[in-house]
């Protein structure tokens, strides 16, 4: 069984709606300034991106995560076409790792918050109850806060609810706010933000990611006969291995790719992790040549455009996939970037007849899979 995806909503450093995202990658246009410029901290130089207007963050009553979230749900809705009735009973799950930490944790800049709302502002999952609130969903709604893959696992959640039953559509949500000094202190420490500004996730001389906000949503319905972008299917395992980095000596990432090749066949295309870490530029490649070590996808590499969005990167990137998708095409990739061995990375918009897998892995070893197609 497939699912179609019909909606979409984007906000990053790129942009405010999929359309601008989808001009910026065509220009291969890129956010990234330096954190001095939005915050006092002991690593000014790091290069991050982060949404330009901030007063659409900025509400009284609901966090700036929340604000994000409605942002980008109330697009997606939108370009669904859902009547009242429809969006009353769907579901809505969101994934995040960070939650509501942006403005709870340390002042938001301008912003001036009700105190009655303070416990609600630090909730992981106030962003999916504002949306069900706002927007007049009486479906359940979920969080799921697993790390960086939270947006994918979001999207497979979403269509486990509707293959049991629980609905017949879902909103699929994904934000994080992570440019808050406590936060990228930790990730200081952990030693995974970029220490030389190498923007090239495969290359030997990578040294860390780009942290960047991002926020996207999209509608999933029960609609196989409907032309379009469906999703074919989600997989995810661990590795039990390693709290801090992808393991190919787990075989777990390995046999992600080679069960999905089981149920959804060869892929035309991947868009692959690529966090731009030094221990994932080696790790991900590995396991890549093992999966696939005759017939190989092409790779499309999306955070050298956007920065790790953390959990809503991944949720982010398989929008802008599905724009592509929905024109029959796959995404460039930035011109230059080091491809590993025996792997293609297009630096122009290439045809699409195939199926497209998205793939993101967690910190703690969480590997997540998504088969998407144009059919």
């Amino acid at each position: 069984m497939s699912y179609l995806i019909r909606g979409l909503g984007a906000l990053s450093a790129l942009g405010e709606t999929v359309s601008a995202h989808r001009h910026a990658l065509l220009s291969s246009s890129l956010p990234f300034r330096p954190l001095g410029e939005l915050m006092d901290c002991d690593y000014p130089e790091v290069p991050a991106a982060w949404i330009q207007n901030r007063a659409l963050l900025n509400h009284r009553k609901w966090s700036p995560a929340a604000m994000a979230a409605l942002h980008v749900a109330r697009q997606a809705i939108t370009a669904s076409g859902w009547s009242e009735e429809e969006l009353r009973d769907a579901v809505v799950i969101l994934g995040t790792s960070r939650g509501g930490a942006a403005g709870w944790l340390e002042p938001w800049p301008k912003r001036r918050g009700f105190p009655l709302m303070q416990a609600s502002n630090a909730m992981h999952g106030e962003a999916a109850a504002a949306i069900s609130i706002e927007l007049g969903i009486r479906g359940a709604y979920q969080v799921i806060a697993t790390g960086c893959s939270a947006g994918l696992d979001a999207l497979g959640i979403a269509s486990m609810h509707l293959q049991c039953g629980m609905a017949d559509r879902a909103l699929v949500v994904a934000v994080d706010l992570p440019l808050v000094k406590i936060l990228l202190d930790s990730y200081a420490s952990t030693g995974i933000l970029t220490k030389n500004g190498r923007n090239d996730p495969y290359h030997p001389e990578t040294t860390g990611i780009f942290p960047a906000e991002a926020a996207a949503a999209l509608t999933l319905e029960k609609n196989e006969a409907s032309r379009g972008v469906h999703l074919r299917g989600y997989l995810a395992n661990s590795d039990a291995a390693d709290p801090l980095s992808l393991s190919p000596a787990s075989g777990q990432l390995v046999a992600l790719l080679e069960k999905a090749r089981q149920q959804f066949g060869e892929p035309t295309a991947l868009s692959p992790h690529a966090t731009g870490t030094a221990s994932h530029a080696l790790a991900e490649p590995k396991c890549l040549a093992a999966a696939f070590p005759d017939q190989k996808p092409s790779l499309h590499l999306l955070k050298p455009f956007l920065g790790h969005g953390i959990g809503a990167g991944s949720l982010l990137e398989t929008v802008l996939l599905c724009d592509f998708l929905e024109r029959k095409e796959l995404p460039a990739n930035l011109p230059h970037l080091h491809a590993p061995a025996g792997f293609s990375l297009p630096d122009a918009v290439t045809p699409c007849h195939g199926t497209v897998w998205k793939i993101a892995a967690s910190l703690g070893g969480h590997n997540s899979l998504v088969a998407l197609e144009n059919c």
